[in-house]
């Protein structure tokens, strides 16, 4: 083999290495999106009257249940504490806002008291 041929042969060899691939890099399935960081008071619930009321994400309606679907209230809500949550609501059907200091009794049971004294008690729905 001459020197010529020696250089084209190793020339040639490096050519085809450079077209063989490294083993396929497999990824790591990615990992789902975070979700926000939801309030243990975000849902739908409901008090005695059979009103419904959804708490999500700092946002606060009363709905009735009656096929309509009328909005009665809509404000928003702070957490004060573990348990303890802040409403400041505007009523649709008396044009007034007002405040409701509401404490976590349980993961289904929400007591409330507004600004005025009056109490009620709203429960988890689904």
């Amino acid at each position: 083999m001459n020197f010529k041929t020696g250089v084209t042969f190793i020339l040639a060899a490096a050519g085809l290495s450079a077209c063989v691939s490294s083993p396929p890099q497999y990824s790591r399935p990615m990992a789902p999106p975070p979700q926000a960081n939801l309030s243990p008071v975000d849902g739908n619930w409901a008090d005695a009257n059979g009103l419904v009321s959804t708490f999500q994400t700092g946002g606060f309606t009363t709905r009735t249940t009656d096929g309509t679907n009328t909005l009665l209230a809509s404000g928003n809500y702070i957490q004060k504490s573990d348990r303890l949550f802040e409403i400041n609501m505007t009523s649709h059907v008396r044009n007034t806002q007002s405040r409701v200091n509401c404490a976590l009794v349980t993961p289904t049971q929400l007591n409330c008291t507004s600004e005025a004294g009056g109490q009620f008690t709203l429960t988890r729905r689904g």
